[in-house]
């Protein structure tokens, strides 16, 4: 499908990556697919999960096809600014986007935007599936969700948690958490994710759901402490942390 392919990108629901795009010009030859370099633009800074896995599919692109594939970053805009980048190309197959959540959400955060994701851009295929996780710093004195939960409710407001910035699945999440438990707490945005980890690894913040990619080994090493996940049942890397509905709480938190 990529072959037939214009405008794209990785779209995103409960945290699964699809890539989407347009159809070519019924002039166009897809067997001459690609006659130039092709652009992955993710809407995130480097290291986040859109970067990494457009950065993945990349290498696999040009190592088996031969093909130049390179990644660019656009991070702002609540993802606009990316999406508004590759419908500026023309619509030669060259421009993939790599959508994740935060695009789904962008037209309830950001007005006026000017493209629809149902009408100038296309499913290709599902490159990734992956489900949060939330975590806490090691100082948070909480074990379990139960336990987070009342530590939330004793002091309203008093403790924060972090995320890549207003809309993202981090954002998104923690409010549904907040309203399901009853609980209250600061959301701390960033404009680069990378920051709002670091900020939960030194202790400025006590929280944060997150995609598992980039934080696997920050658990496994104890550096943050798991306290569930979000999917429909617990995944192999973390075998030991209970899902969100074993903890007790809705799957509507994932």
């Amino acid at each position: 499908m990529i072959r037939q392919s214009a405008h794209s990108f990785i779209g995103s629901v409960a945290a699964a990556v699809v890539w989407a795009a347009t159809s070519l010009a019924a002039e166009a030859q897809p067997a001459l697919f690609p006659s130039g370099t092709i652009r992955f633009v993710a809407p995130f800074s480097a290291s986040t999960p859109p970067d990494i896995i457009s950065r993945l599919v990349a290498k696999e692109l040009s190592e088996n096809e031969g093909w130049r594939v390179i990644v660019e970053n656009r991070p702002g805009g609540v993802t606009t600014i990316a999406a508004g980048d590759v419908l500026s190309q023309p619509a030669d197959g060259l421009s993939i986007y790599a959508m994740s959540v935060p695009s789904v959400a962008a037209p309830s955060l950001v007005p006026n935007i000017s493209y629809r994701l149902d009408t100038d851009f296309e499913p290709v295929i599902k490159a990734s599936v992956s489900y949060n996780v939330l975590v806490v710093n090691p100082s948070v004195p909480a074990n379990s969700v139960a336990e987070l939960v009342a530590l939330l409710k004793s002091q309203p407001d008093k403790l924060t948690f972090s995320s890549g910035g207003f809309g993202t699945p981090a954002h998104l999440i923690g409010e549904q958490f907040k309203l399901q438990t009853g609980t209250r707490a600061q959301h701390v945005p960033y404009q680069q994710f990378p920051q709002a980890i670091g900020d939960l690894l030194n202790g400025t913040n006590a929280f944060m759901f997150i995609t598992m990619l980039p934080v696997i080994d920050l658990i496994k090493t104890g550096k943050l402490r798991a306290l569930a996940v979000t999917g429909p049942k617990r995944v192999p890397v973390l075998s030991d942390v209970p899902t969100i509905v074993e903890a007790g709480y809705p799957r509507t938190c994932r």
